[in-house]
């Protein structure tokens, strides 16, 4: 297999169309319109159909009446479209149908800007919409790896009838690296036969969120958390980086976490005893990955393009047995390896107490 250079963004695209995807549906918005462009003229060439929406709401209910007739679909916007979407992506969720979701995240609240940002980490992990229900949620770190969890989206949304989101950022939608693909084309989904293609020959399917009896709806709420609990088990994924003797454990995802590896890096260098633990699964999130990852650990710096929302997780992954603070910037502005660095110093010589955070 040969590298080819290309845009986060559209190497998206491309990685979907090699996964099956034949049906987009979706609305333009910076930084994450390339994605839809590229497959603006790259879908008709494999026979998929391309639709740019009137709005985002109209997308994701196309993508509901796609998905319930078993083809792999997928949508895409960025912060302020996926929040439009909700409504549709609850109803997805408590239809039980597959489907990919893309939010290449730019800062908010409100309409913000378009520089990159992780400040959808709530709406996406904890369920943006109404009702119980979780997203699959996975935080690719480079393009590379966009292109190996776009495949992995649309199996994982076939297997457990789940819509998937991948949660990158405007940086790394609009990066440029070398990446691979895979030489298998044009995957087929697997067989769906609870998917509304005609009833000739069989009693028909019915694909519904509504549940008028509260013992109905209850019995389904049960049924799909059960669902949630074999993800837990089976589906969490992380990067270990120098954890296996870390003092001071850095816990970042996505863009964050490769400029986190540099400030490990320059901590080593000055034997300060810092690892980083990178979350790829944010639901499930990876709490046996990170309580292995601190088991030698004094500290843990939670480091995030927000004012800190994963750190959460962190804390209840962890049981608070440890202090746990925070170090982040807002707005589209981007955290450096050097400041960075200089939290876990004050971190690793004892200069912050539990819950200190700097914004």
């Amino acid at each position: 297999m040969s590298k080819v250079l290309m845009k986060g963004n559209e190497a998206l695209g491309e990685a979907a169309v090699r996964a099956g995807c034949r049906y987009f549906f979706g609305y333009p918005i910076t930084p994450q319109s390339e994605l839809p462009h590229y497959l603006a003229w790259r879908l008709p060439e494999v026979g998929g159909v391309f639709l740019q929406a009137e709005s985002e709401i109209a997308a994701i209910n196309m993508v509901y009446g796609a998905a319930g007739s078993g083809a792999r679909v997928m949508t895409s916007s960025s912060s302020v479209g996926i929040s439009l979407k909700q409504e549709g992506i609850s109803y997805i969720a408590g239809a039980e149908l597959p489907c990919v979701i893309v939010n290449i995240v730019r800062g908010g609240p409100g309409l913000g800007g378009i520089q990159p940002a992780q400040s959808d980490y709530f709406q996406a992990v904890k369920g943006g919409g109404h009702g119980d229900y979780h997203l699959l949620v996975l935080a690719p770190a480079s393009v590379q790896e966009l292109v190996d969890l776009t495949a992995k989206a649309f199996d994982l949304a076939d297997k457990y009838r789940n819509p998937v989101m991948i949660l990158g950022d405007g940086m790394l939608g609009q990066m440029m690296e070398p990446v691979e693909f895979s030489e298998t084309q044009g995957i087929e989904a697997p067989p769906k036969p609870w998917a509304t293609t005609g009833a000739k020959g069989r009693k028909p399917n019915l694909i519904n969120s509504l549940f008028l009896q509260p013992e109905k709806l209850e019995e389904h709420n049960l049924a799909i958390f059960a669902k949630y609990h074999r993800m837990q088990e089976e589906e969490t994924l992380a990067e270990h980086y120098h954890t296996a003797d870390a003092e001071v454990v850095v816990v970042s995802y996505g863009s964050t976490a490769r400029i986190c590896k540099a400030a490990v890096d320059l901590a080593r260098k000055e034997g300060i005893k810092a690892g980083l633990l990178r979350p790829i699964t944010l639901f499930p999130y990876p709490e046996k990955e990170l309580n292995v990852a601190c088991t030698q650990a004094a500290r843990v710096l939670v480091v995030e393009m927000s004012m800190g929302q994963m750190i959460e997780d962190v804390k209840l992954s962890l049981g608070c047995r440890l202090p746990v603070s925070f170090y982040g910037r807002t707005g589209g502005m981007i955290p450096t390896a050097r400041a960075v660095y200089g939290e876990i110093e004050k971190l690793f010589k004892g200069g912050k107490n539990n819950d200190e955070s700097h914004i």
